[in-house]
């Protein structure tokens, strides 16, 4: 990571930390996230707060997934439209917009995810940012499909039942959490798809879950394992 001089204090710090260690900040943040959306949900002003944190959320993936040029203009090519969509919700509160600000979020966390993977296979040298975004890719790949099944819902209402208000649409921390055990495998059972498309999305992400622990944290493990023995 680059070095940064000529900053002093608290705030430097913090920004020295942000621009070295880009994964475990937005690790950082998204494991906050998690924690505060619940609490954003069911007002016009926590929903306006929670696309203003969003459009946080998408500048720290860019920050994440900077290691070129080129992948920073796509990546800011995909974040600044979701950006302009989020801030026009925050200003009117109207969820309107919400499926087409999904459909470009999940696109870009998709392509930050596949960027911090590529990242952290470019070599076989283990640093502490690499650790960090193996919790940052999971977590990542988990947001992409929790926006995905936004869409679903969208395009094809009742996609999503759950054991209380079964009839309801599902909340974003709803989808969140079916993502996250979904991804991981645990399949609590309690928000489940009943469509045939929105189970066709739950099935590709199993298959993602299972296949980066495959090739992701195996070969993270192996390669700590090989470095102890040397």
């Amino acid at each position: 990571m680059e070095r940064v001089s000529g900053m002093s204090g608290p705030g430097g710090r913090v920004s020295t930390w942000v621009r070295r260690q880009p994964s475990a900040t937005l690790l950082a943040a998204q494991l906050a996230a998690v924690l505060l959306y619940p609490f954003m949900e069911g007002s016009h002003a926590g929903r306006a707060v929670f696309s203003v944190f969003g459009i946080a959320i998408l500048g720290l993936v860019l920050l994440a997934v900077r290691s070129s040029p080129w992948t920073t203009v796509v990546g800011a090519a995909l974040a600044a439209p979701a950006a302009l969509l989020l801030l026009v919700q925050a200003v009117t509160n109207d969820d309107t917009l919400l499926p087409y600000s999904s459909a470009l979020e999940a696109v870009l966390y998709f392509y930050a995810a596949g960027a911090l993977i590529a990242y952290m296979l470019a070599d076989h040298e283990i640093t502490r940012d690499e650790l960090f975004a193996v919790g940052a890719t999971f977590t990542l790949v988990a947001w992409a499909f929790a926006y995905v099944y936004v869409v679903c819902q969208a395009v094809e209402p009742g996609s999503f039942t759950a054991a209380v208000d079964p009839t309801d649409e599902r909340t974003w921390v709803e989808l969140l959490y079916l993502s996250f055990t979904t991804l991981s495998s645990t399949g609590l059972s309690d928000i489940v798809p009943i469509r045939p498309f929105a189970r066709s999305l739950v099935m590709l992400e199993q298959l993602a879950g299972v296949a980066y622990i495959a090739m992701v944290v195996s070969r993270l493990v192996g390669l700590t394992v090989i470095r102890r023995g040397a």
